[in-house]
C-alpha cells in the first residue's frame, strides 16, 4: 500500500524539504507551481506502507 503526503513551500526551501523527506523514505511524486495568496510549491511525495 502507498501513501501520499503533499507540502506546500517556498521555492528557496523546496530542496531541504524534498532532501528531508527522501531521508525518511518518501518519494517526490510532483512539483507544482502554486500562486494563490503567495507563491510558492507544492510538493508530493509518496512512499510505500
Amino acid at each position: 500500500m502507498k501513501e501520499y503526503k503533499m507540502i506546500q513551500t517556498e521555492k528557496n526551501q523546496a530542496e531541504k524539504v524534498m532532501n528531508d523527506m527522501a531521508e525518511e523514505g518518501w518519494e517526490v511524486v510532483t512539483v507544482t507551481f502554486w500562486n494563490y495568496w503567495t507563491v510558492s510549491l507544492l510538493i508530493t511525495f509518496f512512499r510505500e506502507r
